[in-house]
Formats: C-alpha cells, structure tokens, sequence
C-alpha cells in the first residue's frame, strides 16, 4: 500500500520495512505509505490519504496505522469479508479505508466539520475497488443516537475506534456513544496511544462497561490496542 499525503502537511514517511513484517512503521523523511508487491488483501493498492494540520479529525495519527495492521494481520481470524463495521471518530478515514479493502461493509462517522475530506479519502481509495463501497455519516458523541442509529435498524458486528481518547471534555459522551452502539455480539476494538493519565482514567471506565482483553502493544508509538465486548446485566 502507499499514501502519499496531502502537501497541507508534511507528514511522515511510513514504510513496510524487515522489522515489520506484518505491518506499518514510522519513518521520517518522505511522504508515503508503501506496501509493495501483490502479497496481502490490499493487493499493492496505493492508498492516498489527505490530511489537514488545521483540524485533529483530519490527520492520521499513531492508533489508527496501529490499528490497520492489526487489522490487516487478523483479517481471517476476525471475519472481516462483508463485516459490518462503524467506526467512531474516522478522521482523514485510513482505517475505515484499509477495512472496506479488506472486505468490510463500513460506516465511517465523525464531527460534521471533518466530513467533507473523510468522503474525498473514501472515495478516492475506495470507489471501483472494494466490494463493498464505505458510507460517511455525521456522529456528534453522545448526541442524537437513538434517533441517527436506532437499534433495531442498525447493528454493527465491529465498532473500530482510534486515537478518540487524548485530552478533551467529552470522554463521558464518549464512553456513552461507545456502550449505546455496541448490542450482543459487537466486538469494540479500540487502539490508543497512551499520553496522559487521563487516558488511564478513560481505559479505567472502559473496564467497567465492556469485557475487556488486551490485545496488542506497539512499543515505538506507545500504542495499545484493546478489544471490548459490552457487559450485560
């Protein structure tokens, strides 16, 4: 896979290298994600993300490569091919693309603001090359939820989220929107990188509302990756 990113940005240079077999690394000095040769379900499909440093919902930050590799290694493990699959806080869309190629029926959501770019990435890698094509739809945390996503209309086998949880005022609403979109069966696979003690603090009441299992750590990019399944009285 490569991503080349938008020149708003000078992002990073992330490349499949010997001592990430399975997966994404950070380098430092172009502008590209590579994943070479036809091996894997991406094919050696170039995926293009645009970024923008004027907004957090639009730059791909640590959890969500993280979380694409994770993905990307457990493809068959998890069921991906035709998966319905919600991802929370989609940003510039990279894991919501890397899960449509993989073979995922994906909603992608975020704040209205960052919609506009996450529909141009989606369909820009996406559109006559995945089975099946991703949806965008605006989810305000906390706001609106049983009338945007009723339950008895929409269920998700996966919730995918990554990077949601930094230093901001709306962790409750968070955790809320996470628990209301999760009904039996739904796994929530969540990946972070770990900043503050609030970030703690969250994964603490994370622990009280869903099963959680800890599933992977990235050590360079102090990313933990988490998968939780909705308690039930």
């Amino acid at each position: 896979m490569d991503m080349c990113l938008s020149s708003e940005q000078r992002p990073k240079h992330l490349v499949e290298g010997p001592s990430s077999p399975d997966g994404w690394l950070e380098a430092e000095k172009e502008k590209t994600l590579q994943k070479d040769g036809a091996s894997g379900p991406s094919g050696g499909k170039e995926i293009v993300m645009q970024e923008s440093i004027e907004s957090y919902g639009a730059v791909v930050w640590p959890g969500a490569m993280a979380l694409c590799q994770y993905l990307e290694k457990h493809t068959e493990e998890l069921n991906l091919q035709d998966a319905k699959i919600l991802e929370i806080g989609a940003g510039p869309g990279l894991v919501s693309t890397v899960a449509s190629i993989l073979g995922a029926q994906v909603t992608a959501t975020d704040m209205p603001d960052v919609l506009g770019n996450l529909q141009y990435n989606l369909l820009r890698n996406t559109l006559n090359c995945t089975t099946h094509l991703p949806e965008v739809r605006e989810l305000v945390w906390g706001e609106g939820l049983e009338q945007n996503f009723p339950k008895s209309t929409f269920y998700y086998d996966y919730i995918l989220a990554s990077d949601v949880v930094y230093h901001h005022y709306f962790l409750d609403k968070l955790l809320t929107t996470m628990e209301y979109l999760c009904q039996p069966g739904t796994v929530l696979l969540w990946a972070n990188k770990f900043r503050f003690s609030a970030d703690y603090e969250f994964l603490e009441k994370f622990k009280q509302v869903f099963d959680t299992t800890f599933l992977a750590e990235f050590p360079e990019s102090t990313v933990k990756i988490f998968k939780g399944t909705r308690k039930w009285d």
